[in-house]
């Protein structure tokens, strides 16, 4: 089982994937594109054209995990958009929560990512 926690790095591809690219085409995808090693344990997130459809592919150690979301109606109203011309964007891992469930992780009321406060001295 494939856990998604805070303390995870996500990635998300902004251009479309293939979807008929099988897991070694879109590791090689994450290599070339996205300039990511996928054997890092990072969760690599893409979507299809028709924004219909979702991947994360994730190696976990022993092998890849490869899960797809397909909506059965409708498509995903929200995807990243970020302001450099990287490929590829991260999310914190409330805010993929939120796409999974075809959320708006931009306009959603969330707390504050917790950051740990330097020790006084």
């Amino acid at each position: 089982m494939i856990q998604i926690t805070p303390h995870m790095r996500i990635l998300v591809a902004i251009k479309p994937a293939d979807f008929r690219r099988p897991t070694d085409g879109l590791a090689q995808r994450c290599r070339e594109e996205l300039k990511t090693d996928p054997f890092t344990g990072a969760m690599f997130v893409c979507r299809n054209r028709r924004a219909t459809s979702m991947k994360a592919l994730v190696y976990d150690g022993q092998g890849f995990w490869l899960c797809q979301k397909r909506l059965s109606r409708g498509r995903f109203v929200w995807w990243p958009r970020f302001d450099t011309c990287s490929p590829a964007g991260s999310l914190e891992a409330h805010e993929l929560q939120l796409l999974l469930w075809n959320g708006d992780p931009q306009s959603a009321r969330a707390a504050p990512a917790w950051r740990r406060l330097p020790a006084s001295v």
